[in-house]
């Protein structure tokens, strides 16, 4: 009532009358634009513009389909799902002539890239953009090698994660982009308690703030290629790399809704490369067998250029390029530590604990206390071996601090994580700084677990006990005796809770009692009553 509601179609066109008399007080009236003449559809087209460019108006949402999935999107046509536009695109060739911007192109990856695009794309014009830029560190040896390749390069020093920084140098440039490479990034790793709001900012401002900038500022060209350069930990969740995980996260969703809106866009998400390169090469010996042990294995320079070129003709919007060691995943599935995303890799069945700490309790369970002292502290040795890259826990020193064996936050976060899985113990993330070597992790485990309470007692009752078992020997196989002997146990348990409870009005002609707790009686006090009974001095 008092709205107006406008249908465009050709087709399923009503009745005014019937409409009318169906619903009292509703007028209806179909027409044909061409009606209204060419000079009045020229003034509305007008308008509508006017209304456009003042943001009154806004165009309906595109949901774009690379050509090659046009069957998934005339699927999501045909099911109604579709709000707007549905839009098949078609993917275009890189133009060898239009500048491409790599960021973080003046070393690392940035750099390597750069010359895979002049020497295997046959890229002519070049911007690569840094921190330094020209005073970054061999920069005047690559800007020569890609020059004498037959490449303009153009090399600024530009914060990408400043909005007008970045629009500034697309807004310097005499021709449109072509393709955008984005390579930059840092590393600040930690474990997740001890972050600090610093350290977040730091890792996403050059991959998520400076993505975001270049996904608006080139979203009106006719870019042939728009690549994220991502990273694994976005999709296994690397410990320690909490903020560097999220952020790549971020940029493979940047490229999904780049596709949606028919924007070129291919998130990398690589994985380790084998050369210190970069990123790569912030990394000391123990991160680098840290991930190797997890099954990700390096990619050489060859390898992970093949795998760049082959993504530029992909219709997919996220790629994990990653080389995977199998034999590591299996280990890794049988210390039961493999990842989620990777257990249908490997068919090895993972050693699960069992809850509450059962896992290393049973094995604990009639144990010695010098037994379980040994078993636990030589289970501390492998697992500190495992994370170090030993070949075995003998060549650890269970005296020796963790900060001396080499242990870092990840270090740490893993022999955590390895013991939480083997032990089933509930351990605390600030496990090897609470207890800085292993044989004080081993109390702790030994002490969790509820071990070693078993020591062998001599109790001096041992010589009537053993008596006992004489004489219930003997009685076999005489009914009259033996029921007798029941009789007279039945007797000495109920007379034990009375000692316990107290009540001894509570024992009724046949020996019974109401109360039946027998946790707290003594062994001497049981002992005591057996004496009485048999006669025992």
């Amino acid at each position: 009532r008092g709205g107006r509601f406008i249908e465009m179609g050709k087709t399923d066109i009503r009745d005014p009358k019937v409409v009318g008399a169906a619903h009292a007080g509703v007028r209806y009236r179909s027409y044909d634009l061409l009606e209204a003449g060419p000079d009045r559809i020229q003034e509305m087209l007008v308008e509508i513009s006017a209304l456009f460019e003042l943001g009154v108006t806004t165009s309906a949402p595109i949901r774009a389909w690379d050509v090659r999935r046009g069957a998934e999107a005339l699927r999501f046509l045909r099911e109604g799902r579709n709000i707007g536009k549905v839009v098949l695109t078609v993917p275009q060739a890189l133009d060898p002539s239009g500048p491409v911007l790599v960021t973080g192109g003046t070393s690392g990856l940035g750099a390597l890239f750069a010359k895979h695009l002049v020497e295997r794309h046959g890229v002519r014009d070049l911007l690569l953009v840094s921190r330094r830029g020209a005073a970054a560190e061999g920069v005047a040896e690559l800007v020569a090698e890609l020059a004498e390749a037959g490449a303009t390069v153009r090399v600024e020093a530009c914060d990408v994660a400043d909005r007008d920084q970045v629009a500034s140098l697309i807004a310097s440039l005499e021709r449109p982009l072509t393709a955008v490479v984005h390579a930059a990034g840092v590393l600040d790793d930690g474990v997740i308690e001890s972050m600090t709001a610093e350290q977040v900012e730091r890792v996403m401002r050059p991959k998520v703030d400076a993505a975001w900038h270049l996904h608006e500022l080139t979203a009106g060209m006719d870019l042939a290629a728009f690549v994220l350069f991502s990273s694994a930990a976005g999709q296994l969740g690397n410990p320690g790399q909490a903020n560097y995980a999220a952020a790549n996260a971020a940029l493979d969703a940047l490229a999904a809704k780049r596709r949606t809106e028919g924007l070129p866009a291919t998130s990398l998400a690589w994985g380790l490369w084998a050369d210190a390169t970069g990123m790569t090469g912030e990394l000391g010996e123990a991160d680098l067998a840290r991930m190797e042990r997890t099954g990700v294995g390096a990619l050489s320079q060859e390898l992970g250029l093949e795998l760049f070129d082959h993504s530029l003709g992909s219709e997919t919007a996220l790629l994990v390029p990653v080389r995977l060691d199998l034999a590591a995943l299996r280990l890794q599935a049988q210390d039961g530590m493999l990842p989620a995303l990777l257990r249908g890799l490997v068919r090895t069945a993972a050693r699960r604990a069992d809850s509450a700490g059962g896992s290393l309790t049973q094995r604990l369970a009639g144990l010695t206390e010098a037994d379980a002292e040994q078993l636990v502290q030589e289970l501390v040795q492998a697992q500190v071996a495992a994370v170090r890259g030993n070949a075995s826990g003998a060549e650890v020193s269970p005296d020796r601090a963790f900060k001396e064996l080499g242990f870092d936050s990840l270090a740490a976060v893993e022999l955590r994580n390895r013991l939480t899985r083997i032990t089933g113990l509930r351990l605390p993330a600030t496990l090897v700084f609470d207890h800085p070597t292993p044989a004080d992790v081993a109390r702790l485990l030994l002490k969790e677990a509820g071990g070693g309470a078993t020591e062998e007692v001599r109790s001096p009752f041992d010589e009537e006990l053993t008596r006992f078992e004489e004489l219930l020997t003997a009685a076999v196989g005489d009914e009259r005796v033996l029921a007798g002997i029941e009789s007279r146990l039945r007797y000495l348990s109920n007379r034990m809770r009375v000692v316990l409870s107290g009540h001894d009005s509570q024992l009724d002609g046949t020996g019974t009692t109401a109360d039946d707790e027998l946790d707290a009686v003594s062994d001497d006090e049981m002992f005591d009553l057996i004496d009485k009974e048999l006669g025992a001095a």
